[in-house]
């Protein structure tokens, strides 16, 4: 039995835009009103999850940073398992290299990120992770569609999920992950079921265990259907 939904956010609740989907908001709330909890997913910084909480109405439980950190609450502890250092190292290599070439990295929320680091995709994924490979530096890169991450390895959504699932002192195999970008792959493959939105891109869509037959936020509404019933629970 379903206990918990874990959602990514850019992509997954959202349309191309980035505008949130008003309907998933809606799946959401009739989840939470029925004692399913919801965790919110994201890239993004803590106190961006934090704001967007509170106005969906969840209880602050949330991945960030692309598992970097998570928190069971608002009033629980914030845990830290990313290693900054590690990506502020790699980050400093690819902008010297990109500099070189003409092309300026800045970071972006410098002042409220903990574990990761990003920045705009103005570069090609492929050549910042080459150059990552060239100087053997322990960094991943993540092209999310929206930005590029750096996160320390070993390190990510599905890691994040199984310790909020600790946390929650329920099983992983009782959440169903939704996602629609490569930093969603671990967090699909660690939740009983994994499910990709139709926009997701074919590596995501081969992890997850069903595919919606609606992109964006309208393929999160029809997975909170199918899994949850048509009232949005079962």
């Amino acid at each position: 039995m379903l206990k918990a939904l874990v959602t990514d956010i850019d992509g997954t609740i959202t349309d191309r835009r980035r505008r949130i989907n008003t309907a998933a908001i809606e799946a959401i709330r009739t989840l939470l009103d029925a004692g399913i909890e919801v965790v919110l997913a994201s890239g993004n910084t803590v106190c961006f999850m934090d704001g967007l909480c509170k106005m969906v109405g969840t209880d602050g439980t949330i991945i960030a940073e692309n598992g970097g950190v998570y928190r069971r609450r608002f009033s629980g502890t914030l845990r830290i398992p990313g290693d900054r250092a590690v990506c502020l190292a790699a980050f400093e290599v690819l902008r010297d290299h990109f500099a070189r070439k003409g092309v300026e990295l800045e970071l972006y929320s410098e002042r409220y990120r903990f574990a990761d680091v990003a920045f705009a995709r103005n570069i090609d994924p492929a050549e910042a992770r080459a150059v990552i490979r060239d100087h053997d530096l322990p960094a991943r890169v993540l092209d999310t569609g929206f930005a590029i991450h750096l996160q320390a390895p070993g390190i990510n959504k599905g890691t994040a999920l199984m310790g909020l699932a600790r946390e929650m002192g329920i099983s992983p195999g009782d959440m169903l992950a939704i996602g629609d970008s490569e930093n969603d792959i671990e967090m699909l493959e660690a939740a009983g079921i994994g499910v990709a939105v139709r926009n997701a891109p074919p590596a995501v869509q081969a992890a997850a265990d069903w595919v919606s037959l609606s992109a964006y936020g309208d393929g999160f509404v029809e997975a909170v259907k199918k899994y949850f019933g048509e009232s949005g629970i079962r």
